[in-house]
C-alpha cells in the first residue's frame, strides 16, 4: 500500500517528473555546444539534435514516460509483466517518437526489435549484457536520466526500489554501475519527497553492493568539492551523476524574501542553470538533476513559464506529466475526488463567478463554474485542480495550473505560487490574451492572485489591492485566508 501523502509531499512528488522534463528542455539548446557565456542564462529555445521546437524534451524524458507509463498503473516494476511492459513502450517509442536516441540504446533496441511483448525484458536484458560482455562499456547515463520516476512507485519500501531501479537499468545498460547510480539517485528522489531535504543520495550508499559502497563515496565527495564543469565527460554515469549533483549542492539556496524578489525554491531554477553550464551532454545531466530538484521543491517550485511551455512526445505537457508522477506516487488511484484523470473537476458552488478585474478589463475573475466562452478568454490560469477539459475550448498552451492548495500550511511555496500566478497573467496580456483567472470557488486564491496582479501591472499596496477586491468580490463570499493576506503583505 502506498503511503498516504500530505499536500506538501504530494506537491512534491507531482515535480519529480516535470522537473527532469524542465531540466532537459533547458539543456536541449546546449547539448554537446557551448553552453550560454557568463552572463547569460539557458533559456528552452530549442534547436540541437533534435531540431527541438522551444520547451520540448528529448529523449531523457520520452524514455521516462515510457516508464511512468507502466508505472502509474501500479505495477511492480520487478515483475516480468511490468518490465515487458516498459520494454515494449521503448520499442514504440523508437519505432514513432524517438528524435534522439543514445548509441548504446540504440544498439540493445535494435537486438530485440519485433520480438513479441511477452518475454521481451528478459530478451532486451540479455541484449544489454551481450553488449556489456562484448564492450566492457555499458555504463552511459541513458538508464540515469529516466530513473526519478521510479522512486515514486517505491516510496514507503527502499529495498524494493532500489531492486525496481536495478531492474529497469538492466533493461538496456547492464552495467552494475549504471544501475548503483539509479539507485542511489531515487534514493536521493524518495527522501526529498518524503521530508524536503537531500540526504537521500547518501542514504543510498546502503542499498548498493558493500564493495563499491567507497567508491561511490568518493564520487559523491568530488561532487561536493567541484563545480559542475569539473565533469565535462558526463556520458558516463558517475560523471553525470557527479555533475548532476555538484549543480544541486553547490548551488546556495536563497533566502525567502518575497517584498525583495527572493524565494528559497528558486534554488530549482538556478541549479538547473548551474546543471546545462556544466557542457557536453547538458539536457541529460539538466534532466537529472530535475528530477530530485523537483521532488525537493515540488511543482510550485518550477518556474510557470517552464511549465507553459515545456512538451513532447505524445503530445504530453506539463499536466500530463503531474498526472503520471502523483498517479505512480499513489498506486495508480486518483484522490477522492478523481483528481488527476477525472475530465472535470466539481466546483464547490453551483454559482459561476464572471468578474472584470477593476484596473484591466482583460483579465476575468472566475471559478470552476466560469464558461470560457462565454468570458470569451483565450487563456486560463488555474489557482487549483482541473478536469482533462475543464476549459477545452483554449488551447492547451494557454492553460497554465497552479499548485497552490487554499489551506493554510498545506504548501511548499506559497509566495512564490501566487507571485508566479500573477506574472503569468501579465505575460499573458502582453501577448494580447483575454485571460481567465480563476480557482474552485473565486472566493480566496482568485482575489489574492488578482491583488498581487494589480500590485506588480500597477503599482498598487498590497492592502490596498485586498481592499479592492473585497469592494469587488464582496457579495460572491470573499474570504482571502490568513497565510494568502500574509503573503500579500510580505510583497510590499
Amino acid at each position: 500500500m502506498p503511503p498516504r501523502l500530505s499536500a506538501v509531499q504530494g506537491d512534491r512528488a507531482a515535480g519529480v517528473l516535470l522537473g527532469a522534463a524542465c531540466g532537459d528542455a533547458l539543456g536541449v539548446p546546449y547539448e554537446f555546444a557551448s553552453p550560454p557565456p557568463p552572463g547569460q542564462v539557458p533559456r528552452m529555445i530549442g534547436g540541437s539534435l533534435g531540431p527541438y521546437a522551444p520547451g520540448e524534451y528529448s529523449d531523457d524524458t520520452q524514455m521516462a514516460v515510457c516508464v511512468a507509463e507502466v508505472a502509474a498503473t501500479g505495477a511492480d516494476l520487478r515483475e516480468p509483466a511490468a518490465l515487458d511492459r516498459i520494454a515494449a513502450n521503448f520499442l514504440r517509442w523508437r519505432a514513432e517518437g524517438a528524435t534522439d536516441i543514445g548509441i548504446q540504446t540504440s544498439q540493445v533496441l535494435g537486438v530485440v526489435r519485433g520480438h513479441a511483448v511477452d518475454g521481451l525484458g528478459a530478451a532486451m536484458r540479455d541484449a544489454a549484457r551481450a553488449l556489456h560482455e562484448q564492450t566492457a562499456k555499458s555504463a552511459g547515463n541513458g538508464s540515469l536520466m529516466r530513473t526519478g520516476i521510479v522512486a515514486l512507485a517505491y516510496l514507503g519500501d527502499p529495498a524494493a526500489m532500489a531492486e525496481a531501479a536495478r531492474a529497469v537499468s538492466d533493461l538496456t545498460h547492464f552495467d552494475p554501475l549504471a544501475a548503483d547510480g539509479c539507485v542511489l539517485w531515487c534514493a536521493a528522489v524518495r527522501r526529498a519527497v518524503f521530508d524536503g531535504t537531500f540526504e537521500g543520495l547518501r542514504e543510498g550508499l546502503d542499498l548498493i553492493p558493500a564493495e563499491r559502497r567507497d567508491q561511490w563515496t568518493g564520487w559523491i565527495d568530488d561532487a561536493e568539492r567541484h563545480p559542475p564543469a569539473h565533469f565535462p565527460n558526463n556520458g558516463f554515469v558517475v560523471t553525470a551523476l557527479q555533475a548532476a549533483w555538484s549543480a544541486i549542492t553547490r548551488t546556495p539556496v536563497p533566502a525567502e524574501d518575497p517584498g525583495a524578489g527572493s524565494f528559497a525554491c528558486d534554488h530549482l531554477r538556478d541549479a538547473l542553470y548551474a546543471a546545462v553550464g556544466a557542457g557536453n551532454d547538458t539536457d541529460t545531466v539538466a534532466a537529472i538533476a530535475g528530477a530530485v530538484l523537483g521532488a525537493r521543491w515540488g511543482t510550485s517550485g518550477v518556474p510557470l513559464q517552464w511549465q507553459r511551455a515545456v512538451h513532447g512526445w505524445e503530445r504530453k505537457r506539463a499536466a500530463d506529466l503531474i498526472a503520471l508522477g502523483l498517479l505512480t506516487a499513489g498506486g495508480r488511484k486518483p484522490d477522492r475526488v478523481g483528481w488527476p484523470g477525472c475530465d472535470r473537476m466539481d466546483p464547490p458552488i453551483p454559482q459561476d463567478l464572471m468578474v472584470t478585474h477593476p484596473d484591466d478589463d482583460g483579465v476575468i475573475l472566475g471559478n470552476l463554474v466560469t464558461d470560457a466562452v462565454a468570458a470569451g478568454v483565450t487563456a486560463v490560469v488555474s489557482l487549483c485542480r482541473v478536469g482533462r477539459v475543464q476549459f477545452a475550448e483554449v488551447p492547451a498552451e494557454n492553460q497554465v495550473q497552479v499548485w497552490l492548495v487554499d489551506q493554510p500550511g498545506a504548501n511548499a511555496n506559497t509566495a512564490f505560487a501566487l507571485d508566479q500566478a500573477a506574472h503569468m497573467v501579465a505575460a499573458m496580456r502582453d501577448e494580447g490574451h483575454r485571460v481567465l483567472l480563476h480557482c474552485a470557488a473565486g472566493q480566496s486564491r482568485t482575489p489574492a492572485a488578482g491583488a498581487r496582479y494589480a500590485m506588480i501591472r500597477y503599482g498598487n499596496e498590497g492592502e490596498a489591492a485586498l481592499a479592492e477586491m473585497r469592494t469587488l468580490l464582496d457579495g460572491h463570499g470573499f474570504y482571502v485566508n490568513n497565510e494568502l493576506r500574509q503573503v500579500i503583505t510580505a510583497f510590499g
